[in-house]
């Protein structure tokens, strides 16, 4: 189903200064759903190919820069810098996502250990932020390197006219050969809207400027089955999130203590680039040079997936979950189908939410078949259920004589494997 209207060209060459004017005007959604199909999986198919790619992100946790003790690590960053200075000096455009703000300043503040309340992690990310980008800026210069901040919050990667700017921001940076250093905005993200990571941010920047790939790199080398040390063994590459990672026991925090996600997010970052098209490598900054040059090291996530609609991709991943909607047999096949949610086909609802608002969909196991945003709010939808169109409009009037749940604001989800487990 086409998202718009077709436009027949103009069987002219002549340049129409007022369209294009009014394609330009157009928000970053309605020109990310105008492209669907056209913007197709990235052209790296393995991580041996990641010297051909010609734009990455590189994202690098708080545990492989910072420490409580010594706030920055020099060396960590120096080694880092390095590295992306080189394949810099190459014509590789780099977007380097860096976490680590609250780490760096705990010292300064005079912390022992990481804040828990929000206003005090505030505080830490403001002075650490600055001393951060100062290193950066200074370590950067020595390959002739101009660094840019860019501090965003979910909701700029959330909301259209935010996504908008973020995207023009960053391209115009790496148009002017500066190279962004993205951080989460700590300083001003609240409990609401924080992502509690930069996994996320790194993986939805990917998608954002269209990235040839991502590396998530932290203090753990790759994903294992287990823990090594009982015997685990290293998953060199996963081609399907569910199958390949059965019976996986996933860390949720590094051994360092100062990171935020652990080795949880990194996967969950790598699935949503997977699922948009975007290989991704998870491995650790010490294997920085070796992943860049495409030897085998890390955890390779192979493409899943085509270049998505970016309200979609939030759909599917980011959207604050309001209420569940609970399917019959028909319903999670026309949904599975790509076709519109009707209330004929749920059988129950949970939770307070209202028209536009995310919802989940399961089956009568409880199993998430997807996302969607519904029409109609929680109070409505109980005296609907089980009802066709046509009676909804006879008992209800012509408003309600819709879908639950149109198809062009649904998303399908695959099911994480049952036997994927979290180490805590």
């Amino acid at each position: 189903m086409s998202d718009t209207p077709h436009r027949e060209k103009t069987p002219t060459e002549t340049i129409d200064v007022s369209a294009v004017e009014q394609q330009a005007s157009k928000s970053a959604i309605q020109l990310s759903t105008e492209s669907r199909g056209k913007n197709r999986r990235s052209a790296i198919g393995g991580r041996d190919e990641l010297p051909r790619a010609r734009r990455v992100v590189v994202k690098v946790g708080s545990s492989s820069l910072t420490s409580i003790e010594n706030s920055i690590d020099e060396n960590a960053l120096r080694n880092i810098v390095d590295a992306l200075g080189r394949i810099k000096a190459q014509g590789v455009e780099v977007v380097f996502v860096s976490s680590g703000a609250i780490t760096a300043g705990l010292q300064p503040l005079g912390l022992s250990r990481r804040p828990k309340d929000l206003a005090t992690k505030q505080a830490a990310a403001s002075v650490g932020q600055g001393l951060l980008i100062s290193r950066y800026t200074e370590y950067f210069a020595r390959y002739h390197v101009t660094v840019g901040q860019v501090l965003v919050t979910a909701e700029d990667l959330m909301r259209h006219s935010q996504y908008k700017n973020a995207h023009r921001q960053i391209e115009r940076l790496l148009d002017l050969g500066i190279l962004p250093i993205v951080n989460e905005n700590d300083a001003v993200a609240t409990h609401e809207i924080k992502f509690g990571d930069n996994d996320r941010i790194a993986a939805l920047v990917a998608h954002l400027i269209k990235a040839d790939a991502l590396l998530l790199l932290s203090d753990v080398d790759a994903l294992y089955t287990r823990p090594p040390k009982d015997g685990g063994e290293r998953i060199a590459t996963v081609e399907d999130p569910i199958t390949d990672l059965e019976g996986v026991e996933i860390g949720t925090v590094g051994r360092a203590g100062v990171g935020s996600g652990g080795m949880v997010t990194k996967v969950q970052a790598a699935r949503i680039a997977a699922s948009s098209g975007i290989p991704a490598l998870v491995t650790s900054a010490a294997n920085i040079e070796k992943a860049l040059a495409g030897e085998d090291v890390g955890t390779w996530f192979s493409t899943t997936g085509g270049r998505r609609n970016v309200r979609l991709l939030w759909l599917a991943h980011l959207a604050d979950i309001k209420g569940t909607l609970t399917l019959d047999d028909g319903a999670v096949e026309a949904v599975r189908g790509r076709r519109s949610l009707l209330a004929a086909g749920v059988t129950a609802v949970a939770g307070t939410f209202g028209a536009g608002d995310p919802v989940s969909m399961v089956d009568s196991d409880g199993v998430e078949v997807g996302h969607g945003l519904v029409n109609y709010g929680s109070d409505e939808i109980p005296g609907m259920l089980g009802k066709r169109t046509y009676e909804l409009g006879e008992q209800f009037g012509e408003d309600y004589a819709r879908e639950l749940v149109h198809v062009d604001n649904l998303v399908n989800l695959r099911p994480r494997s049952a036997r994927t487990t979290l180490k805590k």
